[in-house]
This record gives C-alpha cells, structure tokens and sequence, in this order.
C-alpha cells in the first residue's frame, strides 16, 4: 500500500480540477486493490463527503446520522495514525455497530483502511479506501507518515479546488433563518437585522439561535462560515 500512497502524493498534485482530483483517487483505489474511495470532512456536528459509495448508502448514511455511531470514525476520532478495518462481527460490538456493519456490508463495504488528519480548530478529516472483500484492510502495511502526507494532500485539493460533496449532513434551515444568516453574514448586528426585515429583535435571536443548533455550530461566525461552505446562503 505504501507505493500506491506514494504514487496518489505525487499524482494529487498534479490534479488541478474536481475531474482529475476524483479520476486521480478513483485509479489509485483501483491499482491499490480497494473498491471505493471516501474522503470525509468534519467539522463539529457537520460532515461532508466525496465518495465512490453508493449513492443509496450515502444518503441512508447522512439521513439516520451513522457517522455517530460508525465505528470508523470513532476509531479516527480518537486516534492519530492510518489503521485497517472489517466488518467481522466481534463480541465487544454492540447492537448498534452490527447492524451498521451488516447494512454496509450489502452495499460491498466490508474492509479497508482509513487516514484520519486533524487540522486544528476542531476540524478533522479521513480519506478511506474500502473493499467487498473481508480482508482487504488486513493485507496492507502502511507507513503512517507517508499515508498522513497522502491524506493531506488530497485535503489540501479539495479545499483548494473546492470539490462540491457527493453528500453531507442533512440541514434543513427556514426562509427566515437563512434571511437572518445571510445578514450576519455580511456583517449585521441582530439589531439591524431586525430593522431591515422588520422582525422583532427577540425574532432575530429565536431564527439565529435555531441556525446555530441545526448547523452544530458554537457560534454565529462558526454558524454562518458553515452556512457558506454548505452552499446555504
């Protein structure tokens, strides 16, 4: 797996538009064995994707919120370095986790291998390469420097280039949340906000507060930078 890693470094960098970054992962994952490509962004209760994985897992993933109980990426939250996976049913797995596994499983994600990268501010993001096979992740020995400096050129891509995701975390915002975004956004005070669209004060408060709860963001600048790179407003 290390010189497939060495060879997407060197050929990621050379992909200066969404085609060739997804073109450049795609042939990659199929040299290397694997099936499917992920790369995952997360930030707070937010996450975003661009994936080779069905679209029906996809959307059922993002609909019923997996990523809280994924074992992937609890394993990549708290970890550092690359590390392999499969969906073998094991003892210390709860309910919830099998019945993951066994729903990936009929979509042909059975094993593979995951990057995590944490690039402060409470952001973090994980490329995966998954297989219909059981034991793909197994068989692989992985460099975590090299598959770190790999990760991180893919992100760095993405963010330049800024791929639209295949999916992300459903967000479901009302014309007047978005409106009260939009003005925080260009620099508004909850006051004026108020003013120019004729809301009370306290109707300004109720529409940003709900804003923040439903994008999982702290703040209201954290709030609308999120609105903005889901597109939103």
């Amino acid at each position: 797996m290390n010189r497939w890693l060495l060879r997407l470094t060197e050929q990621i960098s050379l992909a200066h538009n969404e085609i060739a970054i997804k073109e450049t992962l795609q042939r990659i994952t199929n040299q290397a064995g694997f099936d499917h490509y992920a790369y995952l962004s997360l930030q707070g209760e937010t996450e975003k994707a661009i994936s080779t994985y069905p679209e029906e897992w996809q959307d059922r993933y993002f609909e019923r919120s997996y990523a809280r109980i994924d074992p992937v990426i609890l394993s990549a939250r708290s970890g550092q370095e690359a590390f392999s996976w499969s969906n073998a049913s094991t003892r210390r797995q709860n309910k919830d986790r099998r019945a993951f596994f066994g729903e990936a499983a009929e979509f042909g994600i059975r094993s593979g291998i995951t990057i995590p990268i944490k690039f402060g501010f409470a952001r973090m993001a994980m490329l995966t390469f998954a297989s219909s096979r059981a034991d793909s992740g197994d068989a692989q020995s992985l460099d975590p420097v090299l598959a770190a400096a790999a990760a991180c050129h893919v992100h760095s891509r993405v963010e330049l280039v800024g791929i639209k995701p295949t999916n992300h975390t459903p967000i479901r915002l009302r014309a007047d949340e978005l409106t009260c975004l939009r003005w925080s956004s260009e620099g508004k005070s909850m006051r004026a906000i108020a003013t120019i669209e004729d809301f009370k004060y306290s109707n300004v408060a109720f529409f940003l507060r709900n804003a923040k709860r439903a994008l999982g963001a702290a703040t209201l600048p954290q709030a609308t930078a999120l609105a903005k790179e889901f597109g939103l407003i």
